[in-house]
């Protein structure tokens, strides 16, 4: 059964609050045992926060647009909470669903928060979360001017997204897709122009893994990371591939994976992927610090592993990048990064590092007393003394045809080593030269 909003007196004017009125539509379709919600027509119809039930799809139709409310207060306050400390701004949304099955969200259409600073300066909706839900389907959908996160799946299950497209710019903390404590997950031929990182994948609570995660045939852009695993990690996270993907004009990193909340992180796969003008295609840490607002102002999570991480079939062009590019691989203090490949890597890097550069070689590691109130991100770091890779604390990496090349000659060693034991080289090559390494390289 399909049930059209404008049979329930929805208007496509831009002005009207239609959210009762498409509430109504969802929660008749709900009680009809299920079926399609349908906004078509055309036009922009405006809503505030609206609620998915169990067996309903919500479908916007090719050249229509369910539109955001400008008025915060036309979205509901009951709808959980942003995980992240200091983030209580964040927790009204557009869309929501709590403990759901076999819900969709489909259509040629545009969901569009309405997201820009001069409408929320200070609270900001994000445009959907959902909340243990089972069987989700997000499908050929654009997802467009969130106010911040664009979605929040959180402690779901069976999770397939497939050739949306999302553009979030006009505020700030613009994440595409973020999942917490996620199972059984599939991305696939989907685009990204985000102002945040593009997907995140997260583990709040110790009880919730993520898991069983799949992102292929992907295109990033971000003025953060294309793909971040990790900071909320009290849960384990692991069990992921990513392949086929494309990464370009990324400000921060391409994939960013940073454990610090008790958890373990292991078996991830990352293969076939290319990097245009991304500065940081690989930036890894193993550090201790409070993420969640749900662990007490000054209670830190013990730290446990980081293992087997693979990385293969990479091609990165940041010839046009800044001198601090670099894959960066850092575990803590005692508590190693393990067994990690790169095989078959071609990094072109800018070059233009200084001696004075290259005589710095002590770089921040990320305590308590570096990152503060920080996340341990790169800006927390001196410059680092390498021009390729810069890898510490790392027991058991192997080196696989890297290549190495730098557009302007750098007077810094292309590959820098403190603290990594385990070293297995098949071959580097840096500006034609063949690297001979050692743990004081």
């Amino acid at each position: 059964m399909q049930y059209d909003i404008k049979d329930f007196g929805a208007k496509n004017d831009r002005v009207t609050n239609n959210a009762p009125l498409i509430q109504q539509a969802i929660d008749t379709c709900s009680a009809q045992g299920g079926g399609i919600v349908v906004v078509g027509g055309g036009g922009a119809y405006l809503t505030g926060t609206l609620r998915l039930k169990s067996f309903v799809t919500l479908r916007v139709e090719p050249g229509t647009t369910l539109l955001g409310s400008p008025l915060v207060d036309d979205y509901a306050t009951d709808t959980y909470k942003l995980l992240y400390k200091d983030s209580d701004c964040l927790d009204r949304c557009l869309i929501y669903g709590e403990d759901l099955e076999s819900v969709a969200i489909e259509g040629e259409g545009v969901i569009d928060g309405n997201g820009h600073q001069e409408n929320f300066p200070h609270e900001r909706p994000m445009l959907l979360r959902l909340l243990r839900c089972r069987k989700m389907r997000l499908n050929n959908i654009s997802l467009s001017n969130p106010a911040a996160w664009t979605t929040a799946f959180l402690y779901c299950d069976d999770i397939s997204v497939v050739g949306i497209t999302i553009s979030s710019r006009v505020n700030l903390n613009g994440d595409g897709l973020d999942f917490d404590g996620c199972t059984n997950v599939r991305v696939t031929n989907c685009n990204f122009d985000n102002s945040d990182d593009s997907i995140c994948l997260q583990a709040s609570r110790p009880e919730y893994p993520c898991r069983d995660i799949v992102i292929s045939n992907c295109i990033f852009s971000t003025q953060w990371a294309g793909l971040r695993i990790g900071l909320l990690s009290r849960g384990d996270i692991h069990s992921v591939a990513v392949s086929n993907c494309t990464f370009h004009d990324i400000d921060d990193a391409g994939i960013k994976i940073q454990q610090c909340e008790g958890g373990e992180m292991r078996n991830m796969v990352f293969s076939n992927l290319v990097m245009r003008n991304v500065p940081r295609p690989i930036f890894m840490t193993f550090s201790q610090q409070r993420a969640s607002r749900e662990v007490p102002e000054g209670v830190l999570e013990p730290l446990a592993t980081m293992h087997h991480f693979s990385f293969c079939n990479l091609m990165i062009d940041n010839r046009v990048g800044d001198v601090h590019s670099a894959i960066f691989i850092s575990g803590f203090p005692g508590y190693s990064i393990s067994d990690i490949t790169l095989r078959d890597v071609h990094f072109v890097v800018a070059g233009g590092g200084t001696r004075a550069m290259a005589e710095q070689r002590e770089v921040n590691e990320f305590t308590l007393d570096v990152v503060k109130d920080h996340w341990p991100e790169f800006y927390c770091l001196k410059q680092l003394p390498s021009y390729g890779l810069y890898l510490r604390h790392v027991d058991g990496v192997s080196l696989e045809n890297v290549v190495i090349e730098s557009i302007e000659s750098d007077c810094r060693t292309p590959v820098f080593l403190d603290d990594v034991c385990g070293l297995r080289v098949g071959s580097v090559i840096a500006n034609g030269a063949v690297i001979e390494l050692d743990n004081d390289s």
